[in-house]
């Protein structure tokens, strides 16, 4: 099974365990997040050339070149699976002026969230909620896109996650789905131990390769998958934001977290040297449920 080597390299992690604890490592993190560096919770993009450019601007390129790539037209409805304190939601809403609900599993995040769609203006046609991606609360053929950035490696289980985003799909419908990968192919022990470490402090449960996610995708009934690696040009984000850490009043605040906090500020350097590595892997696929909008 293509999709299933690395899951039994890991425990079989209980599932609201699991959600217990991403919920409180976003409700203690977002925070301070938020206050130095942004809005946005993800990865920002660098073409070759751009070094000079700062995160928050490629962070909002990586939202732009993503709906370049997956040729997003006028979407309507728009779900935002894993939408952090409403960063993508709100300047996606804004861009098309759809109506956009997000999901997280943190309460901290989703209040923030709804504040900061009050003060945009836009709560009429933005709502956050706190719920289980694997148990989305929406009728079926709800939404024409299903954004996921950044969540789909949290997912306890991937294909629940995927069979979700194509039922609330419209028929035509399009899923962009851009998440944590590992290399392809047989991993030494070294690559396990990096992985083991980077699930336990980031809580994810396992990720998987994106031929392994391409694979996902069909078997839900998806059609016209595709995917890229953008690991090259996402791999400078962890630089940044480690060197941006280590200013003093930064690390202060970043301290003052507690151990939730620092250990995910350390294994920063883990991710960047999993990046130089190989072992991880930025992916980034596009899918489409059968029909037409």
């Amino acid at each position: 099974m293509v999709h299933g080597h690395l899951r039994a390299e890991v425990d079989v992690v209980n599932r609201s365990v699991l959600n217990n604890g991403i919920a409180q490592f976003y409700d203690i993190s977002s925070g301070i997040w938020e206050e130095v560096w942004g809005e946005h919770m993800h990865h920002g993009y660098w073409e070759k050339g751009e070094d000079n450019k700062d995160r928050r601007t490629a962070q909002i390129d990586l939202i732009e070149k993503l709906l370049e790539w997956a040729d997003v037209k006028q979407p309507t409805a728009i779900l935002d699976a894993g939408c952090g304190i409403g960063g993508s939601s709100l300047y996606l809403a804004q861009r098309y002026g759809a109506t956009v609900e997000g999901i997280t599993l943190s309460p901290v995040q989703c209040a923030r969230a709804q504040a900061r769609a009050q003060s945009a203006g836009l709560s009429s046609t933005v709502g956050f909620q706190v719920c289980d991606a694997l148990d989305m609360p929406f009728a079926d053929e709800q939404f024409d896109l299903v954004w996921s950035l950044e969540s789909g490696e949290h997912m306890s289980d991937k294909a629940e996650f995927l069979r979700q985003c194509f039922r609330v799909l419209k028929p035509g419908g399009k899923l962009i789905f851009v998440t944590w990968c590992c290399r392809d192919g047989q991993l030494d022990e070294r690559d396990k131990r990096w992985l083991e470490a980077i699930y336990r402090i980031y809580y994810l449960p396992y990720i998987l390769s994106i031929p392994s996610y391409e694979a996902l995708l069909a078997e839900q009934g998806f059609e016209k998958v595709s995917s890229v690696d953008w690991s090259k040009q996402v791999s400078r984000f962890w630089s940044l934001v480690i060197d941006s850490a280590l200013d003093p009043t930064v690390l202060w605040r970043v301290l003052l977290q507690g151990p939730t906090v620092i250990k995910g500020a350390l294994a920063m350097q883990l991710m960047r040297r999993s990046y130089a590595r190989g072992l991880i892997k930025f992916g980034v696929l596009q899918a489409q449920k059968p029909g037409v909008l």
